[in-house]
């Protein structure tokens, strides 16, 4: 039961409605890796990661509003609890999504040994150092990185420190230079080999042309999503309006609502395996075979 002295504030619903559709679209796509055996290439293995941690962003915004509302949030551990949660689901989404990055460009770069044990092992040992990281992250505040004993230190999200915020934030900032750094290399050698082929000149140069536009829409809209809560983190603090986070959480949170859409239900693998789930039927568009590097 809602205490009577709270009220439901509109935008903690957009986030708690947003975390039922991230935690939904997640949950299918990791369904759909689970219950397909021939779905374990290196690529699969980083979307499945990037969905398990979105799932678990969609689920730590669902219990933020169920502690916000449904139990005493004055509670220190119920706070840190949630707080905990969100930071490592949304690190580790960051974190695979430059995983996926580099694995399209090792794909490129090393094409001919791309596929091999050690490609394999390598992804593995990138998960396993994410949610490492992300976990630990995760479990700073609980360890004593918070501002529960000085007020005047604290972040636009707390219970997490100013001086925390700020190094979340530019090590986002980090990342997101290193991505389109990657991209850049990407798009070099994609064009490389379309000059290399100059059989099939005029079909590669559209073809790659798609596809640069393809990986400049990605980052776009992940530098939409991410870069205004980055930035505001860095210059606010918890005296500035609580509507001002709202308008910059909202944007990043609905990163983890699209990653489904451009990293598992654009993949003719992943959309076979959907349509022989729910029909049993294979349409003939998703029969086109893709490599990893595809977008």
């Amino acid at each position: 039961m809602i205490p009577s002295s709270c009220f439901l504030h509109p935008w903690d619903i957009a986030l708690c409605v947003t975390g039922t559709l991230i935690s939904c679209e997640n949950a299918l796509v990791i369904a759909v890796l689970f219950y397909t055996p021939t779905l374990r290439a290196p690529m699969f293995i980083l979307i499945g990661s990037l969905a398990v941690a979105d799932m678990l962003a969609g689920l730590g915004l669902i219990l933020n509003f169920v502690f916000t509302y449904l139990v005493d949030s004055s509670v220190e551990f119920v706070t840190l609890l949630s707080v905990g949660l969100l930071i490592s689901a949304f690190s580790a989404s960051v974190l695979n999504i430059l995983a996926i990055t580099v694995d399209r460009y090792l794909s490129l770069y090393n094409a001919l040994t791309y596929h091999t044990e050690r490609t394999v092992t390598f992804t593995y040992v990138m998960v396993v150092f994410i949610w490492v990281s992300c976990l630990t992250l995760g479990l700073l505040p609980v360890l004593g990185w918070n501002c529960f004993e000085d007020e005047s230190t604290c972040s636009i999200c707390r219970p997490v420190t100013k001086n925390n915020a700020v190094a979340l934030a530019v090590t986002f900032l980090l990342v997101f230079a290193l991505m389109m750094q990657l991209y850049l290399q990407i798009c070099k050698i994609a064009f490389r080999h379309a000059q290399q082929i100059a059989v099939q000149h005029q079909f590669v140069a559209i073809s790659t042309t798609k596809g640069v536009s393809t990986l400049s829409a990605i980052l776009c809209a992940f530098g939409a999503c991410w870069l205004p809560f980055a930035m505001y983190s860095i210059v606010a603090d918890s005296s500035y309006p609580a509507i001002y986070t709202y308008v910059t959480v909202l944007p990043a949170t609905c990163c983890s609502v699209i990653n489904p859409i451009v990293y598992a239900f654009r993949n003719p693998d992943i959309q076979k395996s959907l349509w022989m789930a729910c029909c049993g039927c294979v349409p003939s568009f998703s029969l086109r075979p893709r490599t990893s590097s595809d977008v």
